[in-house]
């Protein structure tokens, strides 16, 4: 069987990141499309939380190599400030020093045939890079979402080292790739020699957790009894979801007496920016309609989901060539999907393959004012469309990882004498 040596920051125990999820079925699956696995990972002293439950995950016989890293802001800090020489590309610069004498170990022990690193900590394309020119081995970069942007990171010493590491993996890589179409649109763009070295791979979700979660409840009630609840799992960031214009027409709904507190509740799982959706709420006088709770372990997260009487997508046109991990999972659980994003990009076009139509721009409060109505009565009528069964299957993590092992037989292939 061909080896892979995947380097991920993102990986169990680490909690309360999405981000886990592609590494790791990633390499749950790839065996079973002829790829070996070994994962580099930062030992769990470098994250800032840790949690165990999907360590159970993790195939007996992986073999999880993990080397020793710095958190800058955590080890360095004084008075809450470190150098920022400590911190570019990001904390965990300091992953490099032994992540790269390692990761040339292992590939010498295990014959590897190929290298894997995934962003978005900027250090792993590093030392994926370090360890291709050591090597010679075919390397393929997981960027998922764009690195160097117009606007991010906004430290100008930053965004220098970050356009240093994405050019150079642009350069170098064998294959580039993508999670979304228009973020691959802007890197041909950008690095034109490499246009044909970059490719699109989506996130997705894992069928046999959901199966599993499925088995194990004999039923599945709602969330709130005698009332309609739309939730958002996940991350709400200021800029990129921000929620005001959903929260001002929620408020002209609630003054035309079109909605009520005791009929609609809008729960946030884990959106880490509490403190401002709490003061958002108190603007605009909807502490009622709003629930905000603590992240839960994975499997209990996918259960809410399925509960919901609706999922709640936030994207803003400044990531039109993003998507959130999260909507895949939202497909699989065949809830009503109202999406606040720009009609015009990535996440969008998501919703409309597969079916769901209820979108309106988050930046627009008359616009979303008129579709929040339209879909709490689609809901409550039980006539809300449903994600497409093709685009649903489509979009299994298992699907996913038959292309990442297609894209490294092409990369060995290419290498071949």
């Amino acid at each position: 069987m061909k080896r892979v040596l995947m380097i991920a920051y993102h990986f169990p125990p680490l909690a309360g990141s999405s981000g886990i999820q592609r590494t790791l079925r990633f390499a749950q699956q790839l065996p079973d499309f002829g790829w070996d696995p070994v994962v580099l990972s930062v030992h769990p002293r470098a994250y800032e939380r840790t949690s165990n439950d999907l360590l159970e995950e993790l195939p007996r016989d992986l073999r999880v190599v993990r080397t020793f890293a710095f958190d800058a802001a955590r080890d360095f800090s004084i008075g809450s400030r470190y150098p920022g020489m400590l911190a570019r590309p990001d904390r965990w610069i300091s992953w490099k020093l032994t992540a790269v004498p390692a990761g040339l170990r292992v590939i010498r022990e295990c014959r590897a045939d190929a290298i894997w690193s995934t962003y978005p900590i900027a250090t792993a394309h590093a030392i994926g890079s370090a360890l291709q020119q050591r090597s010679g081995l075919p390397w393929l970069a997981d960027f998922r979402d764009p690195m160097a942007q117009d606007d991010y990171p906004p430290d100008p010493k930053t965004w220098c080292s970050f356009k240093k590491i994405e050019s150079r993996t642009l350069e170098n890589a064998r294959f580039s790739i993508f999670t979304t179409p228009g973020a691959a649109r802007v890197y041909k763009r950008t690095y034109p020699k490499a246009a044909e070295r970059i490719a699109v791979l989506e996130n997705g979700f894992d069928e046999e957790t959901f199966a599993d979660v499925e088995r194990s409840r004999s039923e599945i009630s709602p969330l709130n009894p005698g009332a309609i609840t739309l939730l958002h799992s996940g991350i709400v960031y200021p800029s990129e979801r921000d929620p005001t214009c959903f929260f001002a027409a929620i408020r002209q709904l609630a003054d035309a007496g079109r909605i009520r507190a005791d009929a609609l509740r809008i729960r946030f799982r884990a959106a880490v920016h509490d403190a401002l959706l709490q003061e958002l709420a108190r603007r605009f006088g909807i502490e009622p309609f709003i629930e905000l709770l603590p992240p839960l372990p994975y499997r209990e997260a996918l259960l809410e989901m399925m509960r919901a009487d609706g999922l709640l997508v936030l994207q803003a046109s400044n990531c039109n060539e993003q998507i959130p991990a999260k909507i895949y999972e939202y497909l699989r659980c065949g809830r009503p999907i109202l999406g606040l994003t720009d009609h015009q990009g990535d996440t969008a076009g998501v919703l409309r393959d597969a079916g769901l139509n209820i979108i309106a721009g988050l930046a627009s409060t008359e616009e979303i004012t008129k579709t929040l109505e339209v879909f709490v009565r689609a809901v409550t009528n039980r006539r809300a469309p449903l994600p497409r069964q093709d685009a649903v299957v489509a979009a299994s993590r298992r699907c996913r990882t038959s292309g990442l092992a297609h894209l490294l037989d092409r990369a060995l292939l290419a290498t071949a004498p």
